[in-house]
């Protein structure tokens, strides 16, 4: 029964490796030549064994497709997985791998933050930004003399002096929603060398709609610098969380995670979910915010861990490694509803350390968190044409555009007033 099979390999593997996607049951051929000896297969038929190669993969394919449509039937979408999230992705669909350095000047999809958080130790300027190594680095440390202005366009206003300068990555427009958000990343040591001291500092990645004086939409995973493996995870309101205080939500959540050691705390990642959905509101209060804590295994500064979040219009799902360790199914608060910007940062609490880790006197720095890739699947059930095809910004509405600006060299012009005034303007230099 070889010789046929023989003739078929010096066939056009490419349309057998196809025709031969099939049910479990019917991998005759793979069994076949599975039994083959070496001697016929390996050292007389090079097309053969390349046939065999193709019959592999195919079937790996084709299990990873059945799990996939389980995952989509379980979750009630295709993001279950990623990779059938989105059927095409594309550069309004980023996939960054960071493996070359981006224009943030010029870039279709990213640019840089001129921001400061009121709250913050940091202003956020490109330079601290870098490429190498096949990764995005962010490094905060003091202020070495870059020039900074007190305008900020990203803030819409007006930034105070900061002794520290780090960096923000951010899409250019509110033009991302509904689909699956992933980053590899790994957080800064304390003190260079040392991932085990406990210090201050805030590494991200999360959406927020600008800006927040109209619609302020926000779905936080943020690795704060008060243990060795602490996340915190945020989704917002103006309504209070239906379940209480952040000491309940911890209760609670521990108690939903039976792969979770309630005990043993020593090396675990403190997952804190957060989502954030309030109009016309300047300042963040815990009254907009609900937020819960979890545990997983690992050391956030040490090691490179997969976050993400899957965000839909009936609820939001966060990940950590794979594994699932919350879903908020709106209410209080809402599920957010409008477009919004992508972001990456790395800040520093002021000097009251009121989140971040209360021990900032152990900051050393330069410190830089690690982003080995980043990646945003569609929902392909997205109503809203989000986002725009090409990278374009022709599918936002009026609303999209209010006071979007993110640094003076973007090229966006801040369209819309606050409180009856328009926004500030700086230079790009």
């Amino acid at each position: 029964m070889i010789g046929p099979f023989l003739d078929l390999g010096r066939t056009s593997l490419s349309r057998l490796s196809r025709f031969f996607v099939l049910p479990q049951e019917r991998w005759d051929l793979a069994e076949l030549l599975n039994d083959c000896g070496d001697e016929t297969c390996d050292s007389s038929d090079l097309s053969l064994r390349q046939l065999r190669a193709n019959l592999t993969a195919e079937r790996l394919r084709w299990r990873a497709r059945r799990a996939s449509r389980r995952k989509c039937s379980n979750y009630g979408n295709c993001c279950a997985d990623i990779a059938s999230c989105s059927k095409s992705p594309s550069p309004a669909a980023p996939v960054e791998e960071f493996n070359a350095p981006l224009d943030l000047d010029s870039d279709p999809i990213w640019t840089w933050s001129d921001g400061g958080l009121y709250e913050g130790a940091v202003r956020f300027v490109k330079e601290q930004i870098s490429f190498s190594d096949g990764k995005m680095k962010i490094t905060a440390k003091p202020n070495p003399g870059i020039s900074t202005q007190e305008c900020s366009h990203a803030e819409v206003g007006k930034v105070a002096h900061k002794p520290l300068v780090s960096g923000e990555l951010r899409a250019r427009r509110n033009m991302f929603r509904y689909g699956r958000y992933e980053v590899r990343m790994k957080a800064p040591d304390v003190q260079p060398g040392n991932p085990d001291v406990n210090g201050n500092f805030v590494a991200t990645m999360f959406v927020f709609r600008d800006a927040k004086f109209h619609h302020w939409r926000e779905i936080d995973i943020e690795v704060t610098g008060d243990r060795k493996n602490s996340v915190t995870w945020d989704i917002s309101s103006d309504e209070l969380n239906d379940l209480g205080s952040l000491g309940m939500n911890q209760s609670i959540f521990l108690k939903q995670s039976p792969w979770i050691s309630e005990t043993n705390t020593c090396n675990r990642v403190q997952v804190t979910t957060n989502v954030l959905s309030a109009d016309n509101t300047e300042w963040w209060s815990p009254r907009i915010a609900a937020s819960r804590e979890a545990y997983v295994g690992g050391n956030a500064r040490e090691d490179f861990h997969t976050y993400g979040f899957e965000w839909l219009p009936n609820k939001v799902t966060w990940f950590i490694d794979g594994k699932v360790v919350r879903t908020h199914y709106g209410g209080h608060p809402p599920i957010p509803d409008k477009s919004a910007k992508i972001m990456m940062n790395l800040w520093i609490f002021g000097p009251k350390a009121n989140f971040g880790g209360k021990e900032i006197h152990n900051n050393r720095y330069p410190m830089t968190s690690e982003y080995d890739w980043f990646r945003f699947y569609k929902w392909d059930d997205e109503p809203g044409g989000y986002p725009c095809i090409g990278s374009d910004s022709c599918c936002l509405t009026q609303d999209d555009r209010y006071l979007d600006g993110n640094n003076p060299c973007d090229g966006q012009p801040m369209q819309g007033t606050w409180k009856g005034k328009g926004a500030c303007t700086a230079s790009c230099r």
